[in-house]
């Protein structure tokens, strides 16, 4: 009886681009299956660029989740975002354009010349089809999608609901070079547990928040120890203009008092551990247009 020949492992980076509020951060975690990005419904809640590593018997895949590239960039902090999107087109052996179905905007146009301009290979995965109906309307969309560019595979999904998210996997791994294993076993993230945090706490904000204090806000965490077997954590919140500390503290220190409990009671599950966490608001004014600023909270 033959052996038959064991398939070669793959190796490499899978950048999640797109346009803001495409579901790039909802497919990050849907791919890795753990929550690495945050998700609030806000344009442009991912700043950085976060690593998230899937693992398995045949692959190993780092897939890259960027802010979403958008054209008015009048802020510092806009313009660091989109340079951090542009820079993992470059770092990535695959680029996964990600849309949302039945939409194509001048921003989608903007996304898809920076992904030509790259050279990289590129896989279109359609999102949010889970809200078509009926399923047929997209088959329009994805002729026309397969006229715009030359994508090695055009694949419908639904992050939020976990729908085709294998087949994506298994299409972007076909796709990816023979290789060793970049990252140790196990591994999920490069990410450290402060930034872990900080990301969760602002997700809470941002939720919390909604449209009252737009983007003038970062969170850093100041103080992590271990202290009577559980963490403690202190984080400083960073608004930019005076008048909006009192709108994160909200009456009688109420909505900070909400934000901080969201954001404790979600971390005590993540990290399978009591944490206690004191939150303070602080002033910095136009910090978003401030490159020291931006190198410290590490957004730049």
């Amino acid at each position: 009886m033959k052996n038959t020949p064991q398939a070669p492992f793959r190796s490499g980076f899978a950048a999640l681009v797109g346009r803001p509020n495409v579901g790039k951060s909802t497919l990050l975690n849907a791919l890795v299956g753990q929550k690495l990005s945050i998700v609030t419904p806000r344009p442009q809640t991912t700043r950085h660029r976060i690593l998230g590593i899937y693992t398995s018997p045949s692959e190993q895949i780092a897939f890259l989740d960027t802010p979403g590239l958008h054209r008015e960039a009048p802020r510092a902090l806009n313009k660091a975002m989109n340079r951090t999107a542009t820079a993992a087109l470059e770092e990535a052996d695959i680029v996964v354009l990600v849309l949302e179905a039945l939409k194509w905007t001048a921003e989608d146009d903007l996304a898809l010349g920076r992904v030509a301009r790259a050279g990289r290979a590129a896989i279109a995965a359609v999102n949010k089809v889970d809200r078509v109906r009926p399923r047929e309307r997209l088959l329009p969309y994805l002729k026309e999608l397969g006229e715009r560019h030359p994508f090695l595979a055009i694949v419908p999904i639904s992050a939020l609901k976990s729908d085709n998210i294998e087949a994506l996997r298994r299409t972007i791994a076909a796709h990816l070079p023979e290789g060793p294993v970049l990252y140790p076993n196990g591994e999920l993230t490069d990410r450290g547990l402060e930034f872990r945090i900080a990301e969760m706490i602002r997700e809470k904000l941002t939720l919390e928040l909604n449209q009252e204090v737009p983007y003038g806000i970062a969170v850093e965490v100041e103080r992590l120890a271990e202290e009577e077997g559980q963490l403690m954590v202190d984080a400083a919140i960073w608004v930019d203009r005076e008048g909006q500390k009192p709108i994160v503290i909200g009456a009688k220190g109420e909505r900070l008092k909400r934000v901080g409990t969201a954001a404790r009671l979600t971390l005590n599950e993540m990290l399978k551990r009591r944490l206690h966490l004191t939150l303070w608001v602080k002033v910095r004014e136009n910090w978003a247009d401030n490159a020291r600023a931006l190198k410290e909270l590490g957004l730049e």
